[in-house]
């Protein structure tokens, strides 16, 4: 079994800072692309940034989002980090870490796991 947790949610004003983390445990082989997603209140569930094993990153299809946010990982900690700056009342959210995980020697043993969330509010 594979757990994520993710830390580094809470309350800013906007054009504030906040750096989420997300740190996978459990009995891991090896880590495949790890990603952010979030859910605003009554709205659904969308990526906002991905990581592969080697390094590609993909952002929401946003200019602003590109200039504001910043994916990274550790594959050392099997950890993923959202770097996000600016920040506005929009971005206010559940802040989700996706990853996908393989458990096992072969191809059949790779899943997706999520975290439970972590919350983001930004509001003045």
């Amino acid at each position: 079994q594979v757990q994520l947790m993710e830390s580094g949610g809470g309350s800013l004003q906007p054009g504030g800072s906040l750096r989420l983390s997300c740190a996978a445990s459990g009995s891991i082989t090896s880590i495949g692309a790890m990603a952010w997603y979030r859910q605003a209140p009554g709205r659904e569930r969308e990526a906002v940034a991905q990581i592969t094993s080697d390094g590609v990153i993909s952002y929401r299809d946003s200019a602003k989002d590109k200039d504001r946010f910043t994916i990274s990982r550790d594959n050392a900690k099997n950890t993923v980090h959202l770097q996000m700056n600016n920040l506005e009342p929009e971005d206010t959210a559940v802040y989700y870490c996706n990853m996908r995980v393989r458990t096992g020697p072969g191809w059949g043993f790779w899943s997706t796991y999520w975290g439970l969330g972590t919350q983001v509010t930004v509001s003045s």
